[in-house]
């Protein structure tokens, strides 16, 4: 059988549902809501399509980065495997759902702004304590802004800075 990728733009549609057992890879799931729309020349106006919903997986480090970065109601883009789960209820009856094995998770940019963090493995951090001019940073000078950025978290953790929302 042939593994069929597929790119999905939408909105996160559920709160991220995030897991680390121990001694199994971290998971992290959420519903995806895409519609698709198009412009209807002759009516002058944008029309949307059917909304067509997916249940979104990740694993490992990137479950941990998706449960630290997306939120309910954020546009999201994700790239990955497409599979179909069916399974039997507890009637009986035959169900099915869109599963998106993702790969790659990333914030919608035509929609809004996103800043980048990278995380810092207890590895990396032990380097850098070790290395020769460790203490040299690669901004020397950090601008107000930057000095707002929330620092780096932990597998699972949200940054603790305030998230600002802006309408238009």
């Amino acid at each position: 059988m042939t593994d069929v990728y597929t790119t999905v733009v939408g909105f996160v549609g559920t709160d991220v549902d995030y897991h680390q057992g121990n001694g199994t890879a971290a998971r992290a799931t959420f519903r995806l809501a895409s519609t698709p729309r198009y412009f209807d020349s002759t009516q002058g106006a944008w029309r949307e399509q059917e909304t067509v919903w997916f249940s979104v997986k990740v694993w490992r480090g990137l479950a941990s980065n998706v449960a630290s970065s997306i939120r309910k109601g954020e546009p999201v883009i994700v790239y990955g495997r497409v599979r179909n789960h069916s399974w039997r209820d507890e009637h009986d009856e035959e169900r099915s759902r869109q599963e998106l094995e993702a790969v790659a998770v990333g914030h919608d940019l035509t929609r809004g702004t996103s800043a980048y963090l990278r995380r810092q493995t207890p590895a990396a951090t032990e380097h850098q304590q070790r290395s020769p001019g460790a203490d040299t940073q690669v901004h020397p000078q950090p601008t107000a802004e930057r000095a707002a950025w929330p620092g780096p978290v932990s597998d699972g953790q949200r940054p603790t800075a305030p998230r600002e929302v802006v309408t238009t």
